[in-house]
């Protein structure tokens, strides 16, 4: 719902985007009391549930008391160490040449998208994005003036390229995708990112690929080589988020990759919104790319089993299906007549549950969205997520009893 509107002159734009979901969903477990042998089980936001490591902590502690540059400005696009380091992980990573000047820190990946988009598309210019889409996306590019245009994802929750391109026109300015996918947790195989990529470069416009969860992708491979083209930097910019593998949500530190004539321009906005990422954030980073691969690939482990969990248990709920899972994210479809909205409350009420409902992440008339609901599995255990489901069989027994 359009979030509440002060007196006097307000921004049409921003009055007229929407409220935060997520904290829309806390609200309703505002004075709320659960039983003692039901306790809340919160599904919803996609967050690690612990604080960095011990080490990393300590790192941190050590900047604070030691370490003066930690409380003072920095370069607007970044410490120059974490820069280098990104350039070089990065360029293992994907086999190509990055260079230090091909990378910025923003203050989390959100800032990331914020930046990039700024450089694309103005009021009136319009961004292709998959739909179900990431909420926080959608409400930029609306608070901005930019259109989001929908591409319905089809079969696998994958959009269709061939789509995009009917959809394209000359206001057009990029697409947008994020894989392992935030809200679906679908990975995109390297050929459909290529495929957009090149729509992309054949449009003269620009790919943004959100690869927050890149951490966590099953399949253990090389995601794209599009950093492997030559002329990746004028159609392609990647966004990156270390609140993941490193626990560090609060200390808001992302990455963004592209040209140097394109972080120029981000330059422009990074200084107007923050100046410089926070620097503690930088030093954990930093301190997270030398030492801490072992940690990340425990994390990753760790999903991993949990998205294993998901995909035993999904199939014995009758008439719900596992439409997508990866990442921190399951997509389901619900078997009711009532709109997911309506049934997220209700599980709330009913099984002391908090999931998203997929109306959250979808235009209006979106049917997807009105049949599903997202499980941001990564906030719990194995045991905790077992028990979910045995919640989500028990309200889909007592439904099909009332009905």
């Amino acid at each position: 719902m359009p979030a509440a509107v002060p007196k006097g002159p307000v921004a049409p734009a921003l009055a007229e985007a929407l409220a935060p979901p997520v904290m829309e969903a806390r609200a309703w477990l505002a004075g709320r009391a659960f039983p003692a042998d039901r306790p809340l089980l919160d599904l919803s936001q996609a967050a690690p549930a612990d604080p960095p490591p011990a080490e990393l902590r300590e790192a941190m502690a050590d900047a604070l008391l030691n370490d003066p540059k930690a409380h003072g400005y920095g370069p607007v696009l970044g410490d120059p160490a974490l820069r280098h380091r990104i350039a070089e992980d990065w360029s293992a990573a994907y086999a190509a040449p990055i260079a230090p000047e091909d990378v910025a820190v923003t203050a989390g990946c959100n800032e990331a998208f914020c930046a990039a988009l700024a450089t694309l598309a103005g009021p009136g210019d319009a961004v292709l994005v998959p739909t179900p889409w990431y909420f926080n996306h959608k409400m930029w590019l609306d608070m901005t003036g930019v259109e989001a245009r929908p591409l319905p994802c089809g079969a696998g929750l994958m959009p269709d390229p061939s789509e995009a391109a009917r959809l394209w026109d000359a206001r057009v300015k990029a697409v947008v995708l994020v894989t392992p996918n935030n809200p679906t947790g679908a990975e995109y195989p390297p050929a459909l990112v290529h495929a957009f990529a090149e729509l992309a470069r054949e449009k003269g416009a620009v790919l943004v690929l959100d690869e927050t969860y890149r951490d966590f992708d099953s399949r253990g491979a090389r995601p794209h080589a599009l950093f492997a083209r030559p002329d990746w930097r004028d159609h392609l910019i990647h966004l990156y988020s270390f609140s993941k593998a490193y626990r560090l949500t609060g200390h808001r530190t992302g990455a963004l990759i592209a040209g140097p004539d394109r972080l120029a321009l981000a330059e422009k906005f990074l200084d107007t919104v923050t100046i410089c990422a926070p620097r503690l954030g930088q030093i954990a980073a930093l301190h997270g790319l030398r030492h801490l691969a072992p940690f990340v690939g425990g994390q990753r482990a760790e999903i991993l089993a949990r998205k294993a969990v998901v995909e035993a248990e999904a199939p014995a709920l009758e008439g719900w299906e596992l439409l997508g899972a990866g990442a921190y994210f399951a997509w389901l479809r619900h078997p009711f007549d009532a709109p997911s909205s309506d049934i997220a409350r209700r599980l709330v009420e009913e099984a002391s549950l908090l999931l998203l409902p997929g109306t959250m992440f979808t235009p209006p008339d979106d049917p997807l969205g009105r049949s599903s609901l997202r499980m941001a599995f990564a906030n719990q255990g194995p045991d905790g997520l077992r028990e979910a489901f045995r919640r989500l069989a028990a309200f889909t027994t007592a439904e099909r009893r009332a009905a």
